[in-house]
């Protein structure tokens, strides 16, 4: 990290702050209710086409999740968000919703949870940069996942019940 650009950033509404380098995202979390909403700035992935930018960031989330039963619900075509420019070209925006069955850390398959990931990729070309916004929101949360007991977001099963 020593070179690297810094931002000062308020953490916990103001109350302290510290210095963190730009490449890392902003992440807000409820655990009360294990929901989370994620903001990443990244590279633009010129390798991956416009109309499935977003399907190719929920599947890579999917694969840096180690996910199992990954499934893409619904996705979006192109948008030109007219309103929403960079520099001198409007924003490229696509959506997809997906499902898929994820551990939170270091806990393994038996705590994997069933959650719905909701992607929306706002491609700014004119600065070479994919804004990738990710809410998760979960479905069916196993007694083995750690955080079930203070969680009220979806339905807690145990794992016997399901066959895992």
């Amino acid at each position: 990290m020593n070179g690297e650009d810094r931002v000062q950033r308020p953490l916990f509404g103001g109350a302290i702050s510290s210095c963190f380098p730009l490449r890392f995202q902003e992440v807000f979390a409820d655990p009360d209710r294990d929901e989370s909403l994620i903001f990443e700035l990244l590279d633009l992935k010129h390798e991956v086409g416009d109309g499935g930018s977003a399907v190719w960031f929920l599947q890579d989330i999917a694969r840096e999740q180690d996910a199992e039963e990954t499934m893409v619900l619904e996705h979006s075509g192109t948008l030109e968000a007219v309103g929403l420019t960079s520099l001198n070209g409007p924003a490229i925006v696509t959506t997809a919703i997906g499902q898929m069955a994820i551990a939170k850390g270091r806990q393994g398959r038996e705590a994997q949870n069933l959650v719905r990931v909701y992607l929306a990729n706002l491609r700014l070309k004119e600065v070479s940069t994919d804004v990738v916004i990710t809410a998760y929101e979960p479905i069916l949360i196993k007694s083995e996942h750690l955080d079930c007991m203070t969680s009220s977001g979806g339905m807690t099963v145990d794992s016997a019940n399901l066959g895992g």
